[in-house]
C-alpha cells in the first residue's frame, strides 16, 4: 500500500510540475494582435474589435484606457484619431470599434505606452526562445550573460489592414509613426493568388536591417499555418510568403540592451504586429 501510495504522489508531484511549466510558458508568450470582428467590411459600417494581448488565439490580460497611447483609423480621407472612451477592457481581453465611411483599404491601428517587467535569468532565457529573440538570445550566450537577471522596458504597436467595399486604396501603405511598426508596400488585398507580400520593417521611423521578423495565419476552417521566420534585407523590407487565404500575421520584436540606466533597465524592447486577410 505504501508503494501505491509512493507512486500516487509522484505522479500528482508530476502533474503540477508540468502544469506549472504549462502555465510559465503562457504567461512569456505575450504577443499583441489587433482582430477586427471581418475584414471584408461593408462602407459605413461599424467593425468591433479586440486586442488580443497573449497569442494569436487568446488574450491573457486586457490593456486598460490609460496604457493607450494613440488610436487610428486610415481611409481613404486620411488619418483620424478614434476617441478612447470608447475603450473596453473586459476580463483579460480589450474591445474598441473602428467606424468605416466610403469604399476603400483601411488601417486599424493602436500604440500603446511602455510597461517594465523584471525576470530572472531563466525566466527571460525562456521568453527570448518562445517570442522570437533569437539575436539576444545569442548575444547573451557568446558573452557570458545567460545567467544574468533583466529588467526590460516594452511597448506594443499593432494594426490591421481591412477592405471596405471592393474598391482598393493606398492608404494601407500609411505609416502611423510607432516606434516599430509594419508598413505593406504592396496591397494584401490586391496579391495574386499565391504571391508574397512585402512589408517595410520600422522603428523609431527608420528601416530596420536584418530584423527577424515571423508570421502565419488561420485557415477559413481554422486550421493553423505553420509559424514561418524571415529576416528585412539591407533596405529593411521583408517578404511574407501568402501561401492561401484566410488570416494572417507578421510580427517582430526589436529588442535593444541597454547599460547604466538609473531605473535599471536592461533592455529595451519594441513590438510590432500586422494582421489582415486573404481570400
Amino acid at each position: 500500500m505504501f508503494r501505491s501510495r509512493s507512486f500516487g504522489w509522484a505522479r500528482v508531484a508530476v502533474t503540477a510540475v508540468v502544469l506549472c511549466g504549462a502555465v510559465a510558458a503562457m504567461a512569456l508568450a505575450h504577443d499583441m494582435f489587433l482582430k477586427p470582428s471581418q475584414y471584408f467590411v461593408p462602407v459605413n459600417s461599424t467593425v468591433p474589435t479586440v486586442l488580443l494581448n497573449g497569442t494569436f488565439d487568446r488574450s491573457m490580460n486586457s490593456i486598460v484606457r490609460s496604457r493607450l497611447l494613440d488610436i487610428s483609423t486610415v481611409s481613404p480621407a486620411g488619418r483620424t484619431s478614434v476617441d478612447t472612451a470608447g475603450w473596453e477592457a473586459k476580463g483579460d481581453t480589450s474591445h474598441v470599434s473602428f467606424k468605416t465611411g466610403p469604399s476603400g483599404t483601411y488601417v486599424f491601428g493602436v500604440s500603446t505606452k511602455a510597461n517594465e517587467i523584471e525576470l530572472d535569468a531563466k525566466d527571460f532565457t525562456a521568453y527570448l526562445k518562445e517570442d522570437g529573440l533569437p539575436d539576444e538570445l545569442a548575444r547573451r550566450e557568446k558573452s557570458g550573460e545567460s545567467n544574468a537577471d533583466a529588467k526590460e522596458r516594452y511597448a506594443k504597436h499593432v494594426k490591421s489592414i481591412v477592405q471596405v467595399g471592393d474598391t482598393r486604396t493606398e492608404g494601407f501603405a500609411t505609416a502611423l509613426g510607432y516606434p516599430a511598426e509594419i508598413v505593406p508596400l504592396d496591397n494584401p488585398y490586391a496579391l495574386a493568388k499565391g504571391a508574397a507580400l512585402r512589408v517595410k520593417i520600422l522603428v523609431d521611423g527608420k528601416p530596420v536591417v536584418g530584423q527577424f521578423v515571423v508570421f502565419g495565419a488561420r485557415t477559413p476552417s481554422g486550421g493553423t499555418v505553420a509559424e514561418k521566420s524571415t529576416r528585412s534585407s539591407s533596405d529593411g523590407t521583408a517578404s511574407i510568403a501568402v501561401s492561401g487565404p484566410g488570416v494572417w500575421y507578421v510580427k517582430f520584436i526589436n529588442m535593444k540592451r541597454l547599460s547604466g540606466q538609473p531605473d535599471g533597465v536592461t533592455h529595451e524592447s519594441k513590438w510590432a504586429t500586422l494582421t489582415f486577410a486573404t481570400r
